[in-house]
């Protein structure tokens, strides 16, 4: 069972230590007031009806005062209500920010992170980081006042009389105890019902995404029973942890009630029997609910809370799991073109026997095209994301002229690079907008002439493009990828081209455009891919998984796709 106060969100989230601060301060100055008014109700009442006072000295004289001191800290203890939840919702609005922008940076640090569904991070960062005002605003400084509150009253009970003070040091810890267990099968719960809210976030966007190719063979409306029987499921386990919150809460009632009237039994008697005064009676009397109060408290906001921690949680393992940040102080990288060498570079997973890329060595001069080939799995794409720098070698190096890439600043670094993948990344918008992405100040001009460069002069600028690159076929992606690495090139002043199969699915004449612009844009080119056209370019080609292989174009048609989508 994890902590009540987790201490990665406090590591983490700054803003969590200045509230823990305030709510601690917030708390004795509540305690304090409870301790007053139950001093000020025992003397007003015991006044009343004329009994002696043995608590404190120097009571204040006339009752008349008693309510106007009693009335003054109801007025104190009402500015504490309204303080605490200002100050939460103030510490749960910044922590949020910053668990979201911490989210963010690691899902960016490792793009490449595939057991998280985005459907499943966007649940996270939304409604689940959301859930996070609750633990905020009522549990965690019902936590705080637990801590302090119940301590000073006791020590105030047991300065009064002892009996009564040793019966709620014997009954109060039985609450935290019973908290626990429940605490222990309403987390299990809330991990259940997590999981199943992020099964059904997955299956309506997986459904909604491949809504398009269902409607057209047909199968959109019974794809609505599967979402039926996730939405059900989801349902049950929601209901099975209200259930659970429903009855713990009673059980910490009845506890605390029986435990008050313990209390108050063994006062009373003692009371009608003369071994205690009135006031002192009453003083007890007033103070041990207010023991019990926090206590129970927590147990109840400890279902406000559970949403948001299980969140958090799991937004803190994927921090937490994401690349070891760089080292300080980085090395800016080489301006300009730059020789490139692989040392004995091995890549192995989490979680698997064999190695992604094995021992893969070569020198890449300034201005050469250097094709990776090899059979598929072999680790050429791999290979191409430890030169970004999105994998970090696990035996090995990679050097960029004199530095290490591991020291490299990895954002100047992948400045410098022009990148055309299998699946180029596309954006809601048109093909313009999504062409300017590789050089935001780009001319319309401008972009018109790198996509004819790329093939794509019968691409219009203004086409509009849905999320994904839906409305593009495989090939018009690819082409509208090219383009936006060659503005980047002119433009952006990259000096390094990264190519991965950059012209599968293109025609032949389409293909012939793709490979002049590459011979034509005058930098080093990586590249992988298995057509013949492009392998003709490169000055040396790696086997990755066998040994070099010098300049020499691929013989035959052998590994080459002649696929036509346009």
């Amino acid at each position: 069972m994890a902590p009540p106060l987790d201490p990665r969100l406090v590591k983490r989230a700054t803003a969590t230590r200045g509230f823990l601060v305030a709510v601690v301060l917030t708390g004795i100055a509540n305690a304090c007031c409870i301790i007053v008014q139950a001093w000020l109700i025992a003397h007003a009442v015991a006044g009343v009806f004329g009994s002696g006072s043995t608590v404190f000295p120097g009571p204040l004289p006339g009752f008349g005062a008693y309510l106007a001191a009693l009335a003054a800290v109801f007025v104190v203890r009402a500015g504490l209500s309204w303080l605490n939840p200002w100050l939460a919702h103030r510490a749960s609005a910044s922590v949020k920010s910053q668990l979201r922008a911490d989210l963010m940076a690691a899902r960016l640090t490792n793009p490449l992170d595939a057991s998280t569904p985005s459907s499943t991070l966007i649940h996270l960062a939304t409604q689940g980081l959301d859930a996070l005002d609750g633990y905020f605003s009522k549990y965690l400084p019902q936590l705080v006042m637990a801590a302090f509150i119940p301590l000073l009253i006791l020590a105030v009970v047991a300065g009064q009389d002892g009996e009564s003070a040793l019966i709620i040091a014997v009954t109060l810890p039985l609450i935290p105890l019973f908290m626990a267990l429940i605490g222990i099968t309403t987390r299990e719960q809330v991990n259940r019902r997590l999981k199943y809210q992020n099964r059904l976030a997955n299956h309506f966007a997986d459904l909604v995404t491949g809504l398009p190719t269902l409607q057209v063979f047909g199968r959109a409306r019974s794809q609505l029973k599967g979402l039926r029987i996730t939405e059900q499921r989801s349902r049950i386990e929601t209901m099975k942890t209200l259930r659970i919150a429903f009855l713990s809460g009673g059980v910490l009632e009845l506890l605390a009630t029986l435990s008050v009237a313990l209390v108050a039994v063994t006062v009373g008697f003692r009371v009608v029997a003369g071994d205690l005064d009135l006031t002192t009676a009453l003083f007890i009397l007033v103070l041990a609910p207010e023991a019990y109060l926090p206590v129970r408290l927590v147990g109840v906001h400890f279902h406000d809370s559970a949403d948001g921690t299980a969140a958090a949680d799991a937004v803190l393992r994927i921090i937490d799991a994401a690349e070891t940040p760089q080292a300080q102080p980085v090395t800016p990288p080489a301006p300009g073109a730059t020789e490139i060498v692989f040392d004995r570079v091995s890549v192995r997973y989490p979680g698997t026997d064999r190695a992604s890329l094995d021992n893969l060595s070569f020198t890449m001069r300034p201005g050469d095209v250097l094709a990776l080939v090899g059979r598929s799995g072999a680790g050429k794409s791999t290979a191409l994301n430890v030169l970004m720098g999105f994998v970090r070698p696990t035996s090995g190096s990679v050097r960029v002229g004199d530095a290490d890439l591991s020291g490299v600043d990895l954002d100047a670094w992948r400045r410098q690079i022009a990148w055309v993948g299998q699946n180029p990344g596309m954006l809601r918008g048109t093909i313009a907008s999504n062409v300017l992405l590789g050089y935001p100040g780009a001319t319309k001009a401008q972009i018109r002439e790198a996509l004819d460069r790329a093939g794509g002069e019968e691409l219009a600028l203004d086409r509009p493009i849905a999320d994904d690159g839906e409305g593009l076929s495989a090939g018009e992606r690819r082409r509208v990828a090219l383009a936006r690495a060659l503005l980047r090139i002119e433009f952006g002043g990259a000096h390094l081209l990264v190519l991965d199969e950059p012209t599968a699915g293109l025609d032949q004449a389409t293909e012939a455009l793709a490979v002049a612009a590459v011979r034509a844009a005058g930098v080093g080119v990586v590249v992988v891919s298995h057509r013949e056209a492009l392998l003709r370019l490169a000055d040396e080609m790696v086997s990755v998984g066998g040994d070099r292989e010098q300049t020499a174009p691929v013989s035959g048609n052998e590994g080459v796709d002649d696929g036509t989508d346009a």
